[in-house]
Formats: C-alpha cells, structure tokens, sequence
C-alpha cells in the first residue's frame, strides 16, 4: 500500500511539474518560427515575484528561483557575500520615489545583511547591518570587514560587526577624500571589485586600489575607464565596462585601463547593440528614434551591472560568458566572448534573442554576480522609474510616458533571484572560508567555482599568513588546474611572498595562461633593485607561441625605461606587424603621449592657476562629457551617419566670444536637433547642482581643446547667467538659444 501510494505521489508530482512547465512555455504567444510576438499593450502595474517569474522568457533549459523579494529587500541594486556565503545588499531607498527625484539626498538607505539557514536557495534571515546611509553604490567584503562607499562622497569606510548581532558597530575610514563628487548620480563610480592582480577597481575615476595595513592606497591609470553601473572580470583578471550614457554594452575589455585605453570599432559582432524585448518600451530617455516600428527598443541604452559568470552550477559552455542587464528593455543579455590572436570580440549567443525576456515592466535588472552555490544571480531593483530626474524633467520625452503608465507609483519593492539549470542542482555546501584555516583555503584555489578561489585568495593576502608559503609555491609548480597555479602566484605576491625566481621559472610553464599570468605578476618586480634580473628572463617571451603572452609581455614593459624593454617592444612590432592589438596599442599609446605632451607645452604658457582650472576640467570631461561627446571630442558614432551627442572638436557655439550660451546649456541642459540635427541622446541634461567653478573648469577646458580657440570661462560669469535664469525649469532648445 505503502509502495502504491509513493507511485501515485511520484506521478502526481511529475504532471504537476509537466503542466507548470506547458503552461510557462505558452504563456507567450510565438509566431511560426517559434519568436515570441511583441506584447503592445503590457500591464504596467506591478505583480509579485511568484507572477513576474511566470512572466519571463528564458532559454531552454534554465529557470529562475527566487531569493529574497520585498518585504526582505527593498530597492536592491547591488550584491556581495562574505567569505561564509551571508549576503550583503545595498539598498537605494531614496531613488526615485517620484517623477521628480524628490529627497534622494536623505540618509535613510540600508544594507540588509540575508542569510539561508536551512540551504534551500531562498533567504530566511535578513537584519538591517547598516541604516542612515546616502544611496549606497559600492561594497567590497574583505574578511569580516565590509567597504561601503555612499553616492557624493569619495570616503570609503570599512564596517564590522564585532558582537555578532547582524548589526555592523564598527566604523573605520580606509580612504578618505572630502572633495565629494558632483556628478550626476549615474555618472559616478561603481565597481570596487578585488581583481586577480589583487587590486581594486572602480569606474569612471582614473584609479584603482591596493588594500594595504588597513588603507586603501590609490595608484592612477593612464587611461580613463569610462564604465557606469557595473563592472565585471572573468577567470584572468579581464575587465569589462559598459555605460548607458553612451549606449555601449561592452567595451573596455581589449586591455586594463591602467595601460591606457583601446577599442576596436568591430570588437561587438554583428547587430550586438540591438537587443530584443519581447514588450513595447515606451519609457526609453532617446524618444522615438530609440523605438523600432514595433515599439521596441533598437539599440542599448542602459547598460549596466555586467558580469562574467564564473560558476559551476550552469552548462560549462557559460564559463566566462558576458552577460549584462537593460532594464528599459526589460532584458538579460548573454554574450560568448572569442579570442582572436589576442583581440577580443563580444558575440550574443542567441539569433535575435536574449538569455532572458521579461513581459513584466517593472522588471529592472541592474546587477548580476556568481553565487557562492555556483549560479547566477540577478539583482532586480523592480523600481517603476530607472532614470534619474534629470532625464524626467518637465519638457523630456519620458516624464509623459511614465505618468501615463503610472510607473512613478511603483516603489518600496525589489527581488532577488538565481539562475538555474534544470539538469544541475545548486551546490548546499555552506561556504566557511572565514573560519577556515589558511592551509585549506589554499586548497579553494583549486575550487571549479570562481567565487571560492576568489574570495579563498583575498582571504590569504589579508591574513599574510606566511606558514602557507611553501604550500603556495608548490601548487604554483606542479599544480594540473592552470587557474589553481595563476592564484597561488597571485596569492604569494599579495603577501609579497613571490621569489622572483620562482615568478622566472613560472614564464616557462606549459600554459599559456599562466605565464601571461606571470608576465604580469612581473610587474611588481620592475624596481632598481630586481628589474635587471626580470627583464633579461622576460626576453625569452618575446617569440612566445601565444600572442596573448606577447601582448602582456608589450603591456608590462610599457612604462619600463630600460633600454632592453623598449627593444623588446620593437622587436615585437617589426616581427608580428599583422597582430593587430599589438600594433593598435602600442601605437595608441604613442599617441596619447604625443597629446599628453603638447597639452603640457600649451598649459606652460597660462599661469598656475589657470592651469589647475583646465587640469580639474579635464578630469570632469573624461569621467563625465566623454561618454557621449568622445574622448577627443569627435563624438561617440552609432552609425555611419548618426551620433549619440554633438561634436566638441572645432564646434561653434563652443568657440563664441561669449559663452553664455554654453554656459545656459550646462545649466539648464539642451534638448531637441541641433542645426537641423537630431541627436540619439536627445537631452543634454542639466548640471545646475555642480556649483559654478565646476561649470566654468569643464567649459575651460573644451573651449581650450580639440582644435577649440576660445577664452576660458570664469566662475563669475556662471555665477551671473545663473542668478539671471534662475526661474528656468525647462532644458533649453537650440531655437531660443539663437
């Protein structure tokens, strides 16, 4: 009987999951070939989490489970977990709770620290670890210390818990700059990602950081990451950017920032820019020319919080795939990532599809990350409004179209979730990093889960723990996981425990990813005491099989003066003249040098403060103007005959004897064509919060580059024209400015 009734209970089971699955899949209505039609007329109002999951499109095989949604979570734009798997989520609690971004500045944002006590993938357990914070955009977990960085502010604090109540009663500044940041919200810094190099990587500012005696330390770049909302590296230390302002889903991925910066124009293949919402997105900031005649979006324009999935609980076929969110298109992007002789392409693995689709218009997908248990997680901030008030002004194309959809009353939600694979069940192991000794951590560097070796390397360089040494330099030589060996080699020279013997032998290993790892890793040996020693072993790789190795070996001795490194990047440019990253890099960096170079002639001729007036508005253009207008001021091409914002270089309004009208421009913002022109973005949006040296600094500087000839601007003069339009609450158009 009892054998009866299990059979009866299987059976049951089965057809219930049968029917769950049938009733998914036709949920949407599909054509003949099987494409899901557009939905013209979708329900703006927003459902639960059970509903909204019924309401996504996935590709075959793949689910979503849910783990945390509101009451839990509110607003959640970003995620991380410490090394015992307990997730941090920040919390933006005062986006947007009106068209009009009324009392964003309050400090009454949360982290919320969750927990899944009983392993079933949904969190039970959720305690508010940090409250009276302003927007929080950035988090790093070190041990049981957490880095919080809050949106104006460039301080970075490190918080802990040191009475275990879920309440953090420790705070700690790690890197104090007071400056603040003026920027726009959505202009400013994300990121702070522990890379393999064991440096910490931020956007949009040209800089990253080394955790070092309970500081951050700051190292400039020599190029200018011009990512937004997100940032992500995969298995060897490759980033990769993308930015809404510039409507560019991927870039930055050719070469880290810290060498400058390279792009290729055919890096994304094919219509990659296009991406496929199965609803209409009437709530996109380029109006309609950002809509195809189906009223869906035609092209990217809120890139944001990619990353590469580094996990072990998906089909091996997703490691170190792209994936980034669109949350006006309400869509997931996948992306196979090709390596071609050392360049890099970007390639959607779907024809004319996404990895997920949602029907659901609140869905706002903003971040993603590798969980612990060897998924993919999604951060849904389920928010009615994505864009800042900026873009929904009075006079925009959005602030219409969100009023009549209602999506302005949609707040105080938000979801969690993870992907999974139907075939492979999520890993129930609870990660104990923190309480494990260092010897085993060591042994997590061999882990198929980049989360684990990650975060298993972190660990060891913060403990410095030298009785791991010899275990460390034994997995570097005879490891057979090439991952395994590159973050041992990694680990050692973050406890500066690296013998520049042993990072000599490793440019022999038989894996071409380790001694380009290796090559690398050289870099913190190129001092007057060691560089001698490591350059003469290095020259061996200038023939190396891989070009990648080549490349790196190129990257590493940039800013080395040896004569003998400078050789070695000549011989490589005369005898591989047809790889192209080698020659496009180098010779963008000589170009670079050459600007850098006549910018510093021309700056001799002003005196000391107007020099410091053009530094601060370089600064401003290339963290900010340049996303739309180009770094050299030519503008950011979408097409052959279209561009994202106007030219800078040689523009007349730019060189007027009088700058008033530019100066109305930054303040008041500009929409509509242009002599005739209409431009993708559409609206140049205010900057009326930055105070009048801000305004004055970034005019001075694009009125005194790019081929522009005209007289800086002076504080005073932004001052007036502000007093005199100070009723203005509409952008300017290019008709009343003439």
């Amino acid at each position: 009987m009892k054998k009866r009734i299990n059979y009866i209970l299987g059976f049951v089971v089965l057809l219930t999951l049968i029917v769950t699955c049938k009733t998914y899949k036709d949920s949407f209505q599909r054509d003949a070939t099987g494409k899901i039609i557009v939905n013209t007329n979708p329900n703006p109002l927003p459902v639960s989490a059970e509903e909204s999951m019924k309401m996504m499109a996935l590709q075959k095989g793949y689910h979503l489970e849910l783990v945390a949604d509101e009451p839990m979570v509110s607003e959640p734009v970003a995620i991380v977990w410490d090394g015992n798997g307990r997730m941090y989520v920040a919390e933006m609690n005062t986006y947007m709770q009106d068209i009009d971004g009324t009392g964003q500045k309050m400090n009454t944002c949360k982290i919320k620290l969750l927990e899944d006590t009983n392993a079933d993938g949904k969190m039970d357990k959720a305690t508010v670890y940090l409250d009276s914070l302003v927007l929080p955009r950035m988090m790093l977990c070190l041990d049981d210390r957490l880095l919080v960085n809050e949106t104006w502010t460039n301080n970075i604090y490190s918080y802990r818990d040191t009475n275990n109540d879920g309440h953090a009663d420790e705070k700690v500044i790690v890197y104090e700059n007071n400056d603040g940041d003026q920027k726009n919200l959505e202009h400013q810094k994300s990121g702070l990602m522990w890379n393999l190099d064991n440096r910490i990587y931020v956007t949009v500012n040209k800089i990253r950081y080394s955790f070092e005696n309970g500081k951050l330390i700051p190292e400039e770049l020599h190029g200018n990451p011009q990512g937004q909302w997100g940032l992500g590296f995969d298995d060897y230390g490759r980033l990769f950017q993308s930015s809404a302002g510039s409507e560019n889903p991927a870039f930055g991925f050719q070469q880290s920032n810290f060498y400058g910066n390279l792009e290729f124009k055919d890096q994304l293949v094919g219509d990659f820019v296009e991406p496929w919402p199965i609803i209409v997105t009437p709530d996109v900031q380029g109006g309609m020319k950002r809509l195809r005649p189906d009223g869906t979006l035609n092209h990217f324009t809120a890139s944001t919080g990619q990353t590469i999935f580094r996990g072990d609980a998906l089909p091996a076929d997703l490691k170190n795939n792209y994936f980034v969110c669109e949350p006006v298109g309400r869509i997931i992007r996948r992306a196979v990532v090709h390596n071609n002789d050392g360049k890099i392409t970007l390639e959607n693995a779907y024809n004319q599809q996404e990895f997920i689709a949602s029907a659901d218009m609140n869905f706002r997908p903003v971040n993603m990350a590798t969980g612990p248990d060897g998924c993919l997680y999604i951060v849904d901030m389920y928010h009615g409004i994505i864009q800042e008030s900026n873009w929904t002004r009075q006079g925009s194309f959005l602030r219409p179209e969100i009023l009549k959809k209602g999506l302005e009353k949609n707040v105080g939600r938000g979801r969690i979730y993870r992907v999974v694979y139907d075939k492979i069940k999520p890993s129930k192991v609870k990660p104990d990093l923190l309480d494990a000794s260092s010897a085993k951590l060591v042994g997590y560097l061999n882990h198929p889960n980049g989360w684990w070796r990650e975060n298993a390397q972190k660990l060891l360089v913060l403990r410095n723990d030298k009785s791991v040494v010899t275990q460390l330099e034994t997995m570097v030589k005879t490891a057979p996981n090439h991952l395994a060996k590159m973050h041992a080699l990694w680990t050692l020279s973050g406890m500066h425990s690296l013998s520049k013997e042993l990072l000599a032998a490793t440019f022999k290993d038989t894996d071409a990813n380790v001694r380009k790892t290796a090559v690398w890793a050289s870099e913190n040996f190129m001092n007057a005491k060691t560089n001698n020693f490591i350059v003469e072993n290095l020259e061996t790789l200038k023939t190396d099989p891989s070009a990648d190795v080549r490349f790196q070996l190129a990257l590493s001795l940039r800013f080395n003066e040896s004569p003998k490194a400078k050789a070695i990047i000549n011989f490589m440019m005369e005898k591989y003249p047809n790889n192209e990253v080698l020659i496009a890099s180098v010779k963008a960096f000589e170009n670079a040098k050459i600007a850098d170079k006549k910018r510093l002639e021309e700056e001799k001729l002003m005196n000391a403060a107007e020099q410091k007036v053009i530094s601060e508005g370089s600064n401003i253009y290339k963290t900010l103007c340049a996303a739309c207008h180009g770094m050299d001021g030519k503008g950011i091409a979408l097409g052959e005959k279209e561009f994202l914002a106007p030219l800078l270089a040689k523009n007349k309004t730019i060189n007027e004897k009088n700058p008033q009208k530019a100066i109305k421009i930054l303040l008041h913002g500009l929409t509509g064509p242009i002599d005739g022109t209409s431009y993708t973005a559409n609206l140049m949006p205010s900057l009326l919060e930055n105070d009048d040296a801000y305004i004055a600094a970034v005019l001075s500087y694009v009125r005194s580059d790019f081929g522009n000839k005209a007289k800086m601007v002076t504080p005073e003069e932004v001052a007036k024209i502000r007093k005199n339009t100070a009723n203005r609450t509409l952008p300017y158009t290019a008709g009343e400015l003439n």
